[in-house]
């Protein structure tokens, strides 16, 4: 009889191959020797397994012509797609961290603001009114394409960044998130291939893993991708989109310069690319950069966002704004998936806080207040050996590699040992390149007890005396 550790691994591969939809009802399994010679384990083992299953009613025999897989209905893991990572670099799993820590934990790794940096007397200002509000308002649901106000607040905004697009060219959404899950279902199918950046904000990949996609990585540079590589990459993938933030890119806080931009959208039309540009970081911009829907005029860019980094992450709403005729399939979908746009309440609130004229200086405020924060930061990890990647112009994140090339996954699993959630770089990278880099959200490093903390973890680091820089001194240009 098999050893029952190798049986179960093949009973596990099977499992998570028809979890992730590698595998669905009807598809024929390997051979018991074919498999046998990919798991590198004896064909009495891989029969065994076949045998389990089938007495699970997850495959069954058919006499002659091999096993396959039930016609019963199967649940769908997101986190079986794709490669099977560590946990500390796993995109679902650092999400649920940063979510599920509390309030009690420090965490620079996580994606927000502290609650007392946000407008909150604003918010409850516009809590106070919403109780006058009319009585359609606090029962109905929200129109198709969500509140008009908000609508035409948006399209003003989007005017004043040079991008004509009037308000049925946006459609509200539940969130962001949401946002971009309506723009994959609307144009991709399992299989597809999308590119997205190398690094990139890593939800974009778990996301992209539910969808069932491809995906490929382009490696990012100062200024926007790196332009031989993605044309390489259009030529031998064919991708059906590219998601990326063209201004302070997530994790990087680098910004797109205007020749790539060009470059990038003549690409896309040359190869008939689709480009979605989330913007969700426009507000901490000192003064406007080159924006891709902008330039391209929404022909084959579509450009998302929200209001959860800038105004509160509680009020869940998201836009769209692409050209006509794909708002009104959106808008199709949006029915089909959550009946209506998004809380008549939620988009209530958010209009007024938007439009009550406190809104301008609180961003004024939280761009003085990040700049001084970044170089405060950027000090303190300097002393640790750490430095940025690039100087960002603006938001809350600085993408720094660790001295000495220490791994920022293992410094993150032990950080979290101590209640201090970190980012390691390997989280937002497809082709896990980024070992020794992480992401620091300044705001959330105000506590001099995290510095304190990463120092000992990396000096505590095997082999941290012998080789790379020491926390404590300055590496050499």
């Amino acid at each position: 009889m098999a050893q029952p550790s190798r049986r179960m691994m093949v009973i596990n591969d099977i499992r998570r191959r028809i979890t992730s939809r590698a595998l669905v009802a009807g598809d024929k399994l390997p051979s018991v020797r074919g498999c046998a010679a990919k798991l590198g384990v004896s064909p009495s083992t891989v029969a065994e397994a076949y045998d389990v299953l089938a007495a699970e009613g997850v495959i069954q025999a058919r006499r002659g012509a091999g096993f396959y897989v039930a016609a019963k209905p199967q649940p769908f893991a997101v986190s079986e797609t794709g490669p099977q990572l560590a946990r500390e670099v796993d995109p679902l799993w650092v999400a649920r961290q940063s979510l599920d820590s509390g309030t009690g934990a420090a965490k620079p790794g996580c994606g927000w603001l502290p609650e007392d940096w946000m407008p909150v007397a604003a918010l409850r200002r516009a809590m106070r009114a919403l109780a006058a509000a009319p009585d359609a308002v606090l029962t109905e649901y929200g129109s198709s394409k969500g509140a008009a106000g908000l609508r035409r607040h948006i399209s003003r905004q989007l005017f004043d960044q040079g991008l004509a697009c009037p308000p049925d060219q946006v459609l509200l959404t539940g969130s962001g998130s949401q946002a971009l899950d309506l723009v994959c279902r609307m144009l991709l199918r399992p299989g597809d291939t999308v590119l997205v950046d190398d690094p990139c904000y890593f939800n974009f990949q778990a996301l992209l893993r539910a969808h069932q996609i491809r995906i490929v990585g382009v490696p990012y540079t100062p200024d926007g991708p790196d332009l031989d590589r993605f044309e390489a990459a259009l030529g031998e993938h064919h991708p059906r989109l590219y998601l990326t933030n063209s201004a302070l890119h997530n994790p990087t806080g680098a910004t797109i310069s205007a020749p790539v931009a060009h470059r990038v959208l003549a690409l896309a039309a040359q190869h008939d690319l689709i480009i979605v540009e989330d913007d969700i970081f426009a507000g901490f911009e000192p003064d406007l950069s080159p924006r891709l829907a902008t330039l391209d005029g929404l022909e084959r860019v579509v450009r998302t966002g929200s209001f959860s980094k800038t105004l509160s992450a509680s009020l869940r709403c998201g836009y769209i704004a692409a050209r006509g005729s794909w708002i009104e399939a959106l808008t199709d979908l949006q029915v089909a998936v959550n009946f209506s746009g998004p809380s008549p309440m939620v988009a209530e609130l958010l209009h007024a806080v938007l439009t009550d004229g406190s809104y301008r200086k609180h961003l004024e405020a939280l761009r003085h207040r990040l700049r001084r924060c970044r170089a405060q930061v950027q000090a303190q990890l300097a002393d640790l050996g750490i430095r940025p990647w690039v100087q960002p112009r603006g938001g809350f994140y600085l993408w720094c590699e660790l001295p000495g090339g220490a791994d920022a996954a293992a410094i993150a699993r032990a950080a979290l040992q101590e209640g201090l959630v970190l980012a390691p770089g390997n989280v937002f990278s497809v082709s896990q390149s980024m070992t020794p880099f992480m992401r620091f959200n300044v705001s959330q490093m105000q506590d001099a007890a995290c510095c304190r903390t990463l120092a000992r973890l990396l000096e505590a680091r095997p082999g941290a005396a012998e080789g790379g820089i020491a926390p404590g001194t300055a590496s050499e240009d």
